[in-house]
Order: C-alpha cells, then sequence, then structure tokens
C-alpha cells in the first residue's frame, strides 16, 4: 500500500553543466553589452536589465520547487493518513 517516493537527486555533471551554463551565459552578455557600441546609459541599463532577468528567474525557479515540494507533503500526509485509518479499521468488527 505505501509507495516511497524515488529521490530525485541530479548528478554533478547535470550540476556543473547547469553552473558552467549559466556562467557562460552570463559573460557572454557581459562582453555583449560592454562591446556594445551605444552611450554609457544605455549599456547600464540593459546590464541592469539582464541582471533583473537573473534575479527573477531564480525567484520563479524557487517558487516553483516550493510549490512542489509543499504538493508532495501534503501527498504525504494524506497517504498517512489513509494508511492510518487502514490500520485501525476491523472489517470482521461488529457495528
Amino acid at each position: 500500500m505505501s509507495e516511497t517516493p524515488v529521490k530525485q537527486q541530479n548528478t554533478a555533471a547535470f550540476y556543473g553543466q547547469a553552473v558552467a551554463s549559466f556562467g557562460v551565459a552570463m559573460v557572454a552578455t557581459a562582453v555583449g553589452i560592454f562591446r556594445l557600441e551605444a552611450d554609457a546609459w544605455v549599456r547600464a541599463f540593459l546590464a541592469i536589465a539582464v541582471l533583473y532577468l537573473v534575479t527573477s528567474a531564480f525567484t520563479l525557479a524557487k517558487v516553483i520547487r516550493d510549490r512542489q515540494e509543499a504538493g508532495q507533503i501534503v501527498s504525504r500526509v494524506d497517504q498517512a493518513r489513509l494508511e492510518k485509518l487502514l490500520a485501525e479499521h476491523d472489517p470482521f468488527e461488529k457495528l
């Protein structure tokens, strides 16, 4: 009846690839903004926009992860309640 959920864990290679990809993207964007032939205020605006986009993406990822984890906790609590009720139930007991 009870199912132990499989704990999902990323490999070190996947984690490294994600960090490296993020670093390359940030460096490439910074170089692109720095080498852009525009006024300093335009480059500063673009840099701030990129930083805002990055922080928003991290916040969104955290919110999605938190919602998923909360759903798993509620599901596990409901499962535990059901198992307790089934364990306490005696089908041969007279009503």
